[in-house]
């Protein structure tokens, strides 16, 4: 049973090491010397007028939790395609009713204008 285990465990090792490799590298070749020219912020070429804090729109907001939620349903998906044939009917009714109050709340979204960007 954990050998079923090892491919994930293995990948999530592997992406620490690549990630702490990187992170060693930038802080072993990167830039030591600060002034006050490099810590400037600096946006396409233009300088920074005004703070650098601004009030975001909530539809922003809005559009990335709607994103979140849609997107965590590619997550249930995977793993009921891969044991699909396993499941039988069982698990085609529960995949159906999830797909039904997925849709519900897309409609909610849709009828409620969340989707619109005006």
């Amino acid at each position: 049973m954990l050998f079923e285990y090892l491919a994930i465990a293995l990948l999530i090792a592997l992406a620490t090491v690549v990630g702490l490799i990187a992170i060693g590298l930038g802080e072993l070749f990167g830039p030591k010397r600060k002034s006050k020219v490099k810590n400037e912020p600096y946006e396409s070429g233009m300088p920074s007028i005004g703070p650098g804090t601004r009030r975001m729109p909530v539809r922003f907001y809005l559009v990335a939790v709607l994103f979140i939620l849609f997107d965590i349903e590619v997550v249930f998906f995977l793993p009921w395609a891969i044991v699909f044939r396993q499941l039988g009917l069982f698990g085609l009714v529960e995949m159906a009713v999830f797909i039904v109050i997925l849709l519900v709340g897309y409609v909610y979204a849709w009828k409620k204008g969340a989707l619109e960007w005006e």
